[in-house]
């Protein structure tokens, strides 16, 4: 059973870094022809008007693509809980040649501690 979870969270993993490569990809590209809209239509000489509705909508992607990279990263906290849910907390999930970064390690002030990926502050008796 054990086996059977693991696998299904690594499965899980390597599809989620997927997703987060290809909208950082996205947003790159995006935000890179956002950019050469002006940068090239001043190279011609034209008016700031031209293209200034193209520049618009380009800009409204890059903002989408950036809620949606944000969403990715809500998932992969809420997929953190869940692993230590079923009981994979103590499992490091490996990088299937996704480029992964390593996750710094996490400093805790004084008076906190970590329960399902979250840090939790005690509080003094009132």
């Amino acid at each position: 059973m054990l086996k059977e979870r693991r696998m299904a969270a690594e499965q899980i993993a390597a599809a989620l870094w997927d997703a987060e490569s290809a909208i950082d990809v996205a947003l790159t590209k995006t935000a890179t022809f956002t950019g050469a809209i002006p940068a090239l239509r001043r190279q011609a000489g034209a008016s700031a008007l031209i293209g200034q509705e193209a520049m618009e909508r380009a800009s409204q992607a890059v903002m989408a693509l950036a809620e949606a990279r944000r969403a990715l990263v809500e998932a992969h906290k809420e997929l953190t809980v869940a692993q230590h849910q079923v009981g994979l907390g103590a499992i490091t999930m490996n990088d299937t040649g996704t480029g992964k970064p390593p996750i710094p390690p996490m400093t805790l002030e004084e008076g906190e501690v970590r329960r399902g990926g979250r840090s939790l502050r005690t509080v003094a008796a009132a």
